[in-house]
């Protein structure tokens, strides 16, 4: 199956401070009764229902979840996806405190094995994708940052996830087996935020995964082996309380699909 121009966007991102502060409304329709994924007229011959299916998933994911619900879409005719993005532990806070979503998608399965540990997904999670760690540096690396221990000059500014975050636990994972302890000037909540930073020139450097610097044409990615000691896997599942479970369980199949893993090599995820 090949691919078409993207059409217009019919995603819906839905701020996580929304989320977080009890403001997101159910999904239209779904709200109670049987799962209104399948399919069938409505009674006396009137159209369905746009059904809406609300997806959290980590900011790491931003470009590919967008790719892949634009996919979804032409091949499910009146379903809505809202996709939410937002670091990792932000995402679990907000289903934990009851925050409506159908499924979720975090950067690594420590984030996500809290919410097996509460019961609140569908089955297991499912690994679909691995993402290592590189340094972003600004276009033209003015600093001459060439590996990580560069990173430790107290010169240089440089910022990186905050700890509780798939992206700053690897970083301490990266720091432990390296001997290399770094001193950020700040910790970010995502790693798209330390990818701002240092586009922004507000950072001589950071530290984000892999497919963060090479989907921005406004910093330059330093691998360095030392990103092999955490590499994180990316865990997806239905949540427990999806008011269209069914559906919610399409877009996970379809996340997994060969379609969904062309999508994710091309921006440079690798396979768990």
């Amino acid at each position: 199956m090949h691919f078409s121009h993207r059409p217009p966007r019919r995603t819906v991102r839905i701020a996580a401070a929304a989320l977080a502060a009890g403001l997101l409304i159910a999904p239209a329709g779904c709200a109670s009764g049987p799962d209104s994924s399948g399919g069938g007229d409505s009674e006396g011959g009137e159209a369905e229902e746009p059904r809406t299916l609300t997806v959290f998933a980590a900011a790491s994911l931003t470009d590919t979840f967008e790719q892949l619900t634009d996919a979804f879409s032409e091949q499910h005719d009146g379903v809505d996806v809202q996709l939410s993005f937002a670091g990792s532990s932000d995402l679990v806070a907000q289903i934990t405190e009851g925050a409506p979503a159908d499924v979720v998608a975090t950067a690594d399965e420590r984030t996500m094995q809290q919410l097996v540990d509460d019961s609140l997904l569908t089955g297991e999670p499912t690994p679909f994708v691995t993402n290592v760690l590189e340094i972003a540096v600004p276009e033209g690396n003015p600093e001459g940052v060439s590996s990580l221990t560069d990173l430790a000059n107290p010169d240089l500014d440089v910022v990186v996830c905050a700890p509780q975050v798939p992206c700053g636990a690897a970083t301490e994972k990266v720091e432990e087996a390296s001997g290399v302890r770094l001193s950020p000037v700040s910790e970010e909540p995502q790693v798209t935020d330390v990818l701002g930073k240092v586009a922004g020139g507000q950072a001589d450097a950071g530290l984000v995964y892999r497919t963060d610097a090479a989907g921005s044409d406004a910093v330059e990615g330093i691998a360095f082996p030392e990103a092999q000691d955490a590499v994180n896997t990316y865990p997806i599942a239905p949540v427990a309380d999806s008011a269209s479970p069914a559906l919610a369980q399409e877009f996970v199949d379809f996340v997994l699909s060969e379609e969904g893993w062309r999508i994710f090599e091309e921006a440079g995820f690798t396979a768990p």
